[in-house]
């Protein structure tokens, strides 16, 4: 058992850490980068445990256990509730790396480090170029390209790699101890997204929405039908997201009660309103980011069917990701061709850039791209 043990597929990375956990490479600032899933953020963890670690990293001591389950003194955690990472809490970062560590080092780990926006992420720069010298920073980010070049340019980088369905399915296998067929399955419809891989191998809902997302291509056969698509997905994100976000909600509302001394129908100080207004925006923002990310999911499940499609048409011989569901992507592949797959992939993308970068509507968004998917030349 080390801190290693749930890196899936990452012998590479993992080695290099290993290496500069011993002195071998070490530096103050690095970048893991990855595709979702791939486990950026657990690397990262990993790494700052064995740093913390008087035996690099043993997976058993004191040191190890609190900084993989995020309550050591010395490492910080960083998860931003927004849809980009806003200058107070790069400068709430900035003023913690400039703290002395309780012990040796701090490592300061941000796993939004793509979400930076050029007022954040210039305030970071410094802090990051001329650290304290007991401070390491661990940024996390699905592509090079999308960190700052300023921020990137500052940092050793670590890839990682999507694992392969013989390697998640093995870890669920392991870990979970879940059967192999299941275990199969949940490896291939995650497409190596090991936290999908996990909820869709141990949660018989999250398996169920997911048949329903990848059903959809061929259903699209009318306006309508397209029209209820969308609204059924948008529908599904936001309770999903609510089920997520409302206790934690109450919870803040509440411990903000407490901080200001207000009783129910008691008197409010003048400082609570602004701080109740700021916690609601704060809420909203962290209600519209849940909500895109589970619409993401589903949206990663069509790419996979068009994919699939895409590979019975061109006759590529690979292993499709649903399986399953071969006579409905022979169906799809008969009615469409390999360009007009494409195109609807592109399509797809499209949606999620509107919503993460313009801030289009999650339901207008899921239209547009619902009828652009429209089956041709069918109805219903």
């Amino acid at each position: 058992m080390t801190v290693w043990n749930d890196l899936v597929g990452q012998a590479d990375a993992v080695t290099a850490l290993q290496r500069a956990v011993n002195g071998d490479g070490m530096t103050h600032a690095w970048l893991f980068t990855g595709p979702p899933g791939s486990g950026r953020s657990n690397a990262a963890i990993a790494f700052a445990a064995a740093l913390q670690c008087p035996r690099g990293g043993c997976g058993e001591c004191h040191d190890c256990r609190t900084a993989l389950a995020g309550s050591h003194a010395d490492v910080t955690i960083h998860r931003t509730q927004s849809v980009q990472l806003r200058v107070h809490e790069a400068k709430d970062l900035i003023r913690k790396a400039a703290l002395s560590p309780v012990g040796s080092r701090q490592v300061l780990i941000v796993e939004d480090a793509d979400r930076f926006n050029d007022t954040s992420g210039n305030a970071m720069l410094k802090a990051i170029e001329e650290p304290h010298p007991r401070t390491v920073w661990l940024l996390c980010a699905p592509t090079l390209e999308d960190v700052l070049p300023t921020i990137r340019s500052r940092c050793r980088q670590v890839n990682l790699v999507t694992p392969t369905p013989d390697d998640v399915a093995a870890f669920l296998v392991r870990t979970e101890g879940v059967g192999e067929a299941v275990a199969a399955y949940a490896a291939r419809a995650s497409q190596g997204h090991i936290g999908r891989a996990r909820a869709l191998a141990l949660d018989e809902p999250t398996r169920n929405r997911r048949r329903e997302i990848v059903s959809l291509p061929n259903r699209l056969t009318s306006l309508g039908a397209c029209m209820t698509a969308a609204s059924n997905l948008a529908a599904v994100a936001k309770e999903e997201a609510e089920a997520i976000t409302t206790d934690l909600d109450a919870r803040e509302k509440a411990d903000l009660d407490r901080a200001y001394g207000v009783e129910e129908r008691g008197r409010r100080p003048r400082e609570y309103g602004p701080a109740l207004r700021e916690l609601v925006d704060d809420q909203k923002r962290r209600a519209r980011r849940r909500i895109i990310d589970v619409v993401d999911r589903g949206l990663m499940d069509l790419v996979s069917v068009y994919r699939d499609a895409i590979s019975v048409q061109l006759g590529a011989g690979v292993d499709l990701v649903n399986a399953e569901m071969r006579a409905d992507v022979a169906d799809l592949a008969r009615d469409s061709t390999p360009e007009l797959n494409l195109r609807r992939i592109d399509w797809i993308f499209e949606a999620r850039e509107q919503m993460v970068e313009f801030n289009v509507p999650v339901a207008l968004a899921l239209e547009a791209m619902m009828v652009a998917l429209k089956v041709p030349g069918r109805s219903e």
